[in-house]
């Protein structure tokens, strides 16, 4: 009889902690979907501006368009999952507590350890999930979006051409312009560095620039403006030429070639950072050359994991803090992510100059909120 007592019991335990993990899990999907909602479209915004601009002012073809925008949703995820996952465990957690929940629980004899074993499983399951997004999607979709971009350059060039900026996409030249709108151009400045003399300098107060696909080139036909010339029997000294249209051609850099194009650190799984690591052992003359490879690879996997150092940091002080309102919770997940990010850059900085190993130097925001999360976790599941 007593152990048919008992395994009643048990069974009983055991449907009340399958009921009172769903609610859980309900409580923080909520808040997780809504926060990812929310960062997402906010980081994205201003992408969202840019590639309307590209839309209505550069002719881009829709299409292109959407393509950059998709393939640049993967680097804004890396840094909306986690933020998501603090702000659900403080927002859950947070009400829990200030409704008297969690003590409502522990006062039914059900352990705060066995409610928050669930949620740091499902922390760890989303870091495992965060690796592939960082190590395969993340940087072929930054490779394909350059590549993109490029091909883009070289049917519309005016999509190389941002306003205030110095644009060096065209050979022997670097294209300065206050404004631009379709293909006409506004207060453009063109300046030709040489190796053998002063800087040349063309300036107009309005252009037109047409588009040469096919012969990998441009042409500018410029208006109002003032071009430096070359002296014939003085190639060092130059004349001031007033025009009113001035035409000139531009070649496109070699590198807007999409075929030319390779891929940058950053644009490389673990597995191809490894293969350019080993390839660096065997050359002697590039001290710490590896470097930022090594640090680049460590970062796949430490900002993946950061949703488990999350969850660790954001149980214990959602439960301290007895906060339920949204946009404090917001706004204190958002002072956490910047603490992570400052910890990181700081150890990045002294991987650099050689003071910590990398490992250590990417490593260092998850360590330290690791071991502060676990210290927290542990105050607060023996009370």
């Amino acid at each position: 009889m007593g152990d048919r007592n008992v395994a009643e019991n048990f069974t009983a335990l055991a449907q009340s902690m399958r009921i009172i993990n769903r609610y859980l899990l309900k409580e923080l999907a909520g808040p997780f979907f809504a926060s990812l909602f929310v960062s997402t479209f906010i980081l994205a915004a201003g992408n969202i501006m840019q590639t309307a601009d590209m839309i209505m002012n550069k002719g881009v073809e829709i299409g292109y368009v959407v393509k950059i925008f998709l393939l640049f949703l993967p680097y804004v995820l890396i840094f909306t999952i986690p933020i998501s996952v603090l702000s659900a465990v403080l927002l859950g957690f947070g009400r829990l507590s200030s409704d008297n929940e969690v003590t409502a629980l522990r006062t039914s004899g059900i352990s705060l350890r066995k409610m928050i074993f669930p949620v740091i499983i499902c922390g760890f399951i989303v870091s495992l999930i965060s690796i592939p997004l960082n190590d395969k999607i993340l940087p072929q979709s930054e490779f394909a979006a350059r590549k993109l971009i490029k091909k883009i350059g070289m049917k519309h060039p005016t999509a190389l051409l941002e306003p205030g900026v110095f644009v060096k996409g065209f050979k022997n030249y670097v294209v300065f312009i206050h404004g631009v709108k379709g293909d006409i151009l506004q207060d453009i400045r063109i300046y030709q560095p040489r190796e053998d003399g002063p800087t040349r300098t063309i300036v107009a107060k309005r252009g037109e620039i047409i588009p040469l696909p096919d012969e990998n080139r441009v042409k500018l036909k410029l208006e109002d403006g003032m071009a430096d010339e070359v002296i014939a029997d003085r190639p060092d000294e130059f004349y001031k030429l007033s025009f009113q249209e001035y035409h000139m051609t531009l070649d496109l850099d070699e590198t807007v070639d999409v075929n030319s194009i390779g891929k940058k650190a950053r644009e490389k799984s673990i597995k191809e950072l490894l293969a350019d690591i080993e390839e660096m052992r065997d050359m002697k003359d590039i001290k710490g050359g590896d470097i930022p490879l090594r640090i680049e690879m460590h970062k796949k996997l430490a900002i993946a994991f950061s949703n488990l150092v999350f969850v660790l940091m954001g149980i214990p002080l959602a439960i301290t803090t007895h906060r339920r309102e949204k946009f404090i919770g917001f706004a204190l997940a958002m002072a956490l992510f910047l603490l992570y990010w400052g910890f990181m850059l700081g150890g990045i900085a002294f991987a650099i100059r050689g003071v910590i190993p990398p490992w250590a130097g990417v490593w260092s925001a998850d360590i330290v909120l690791f071991i502060v999360g676990s210290v927290m976790l542990c105050k607060v599941t023996v009370r």
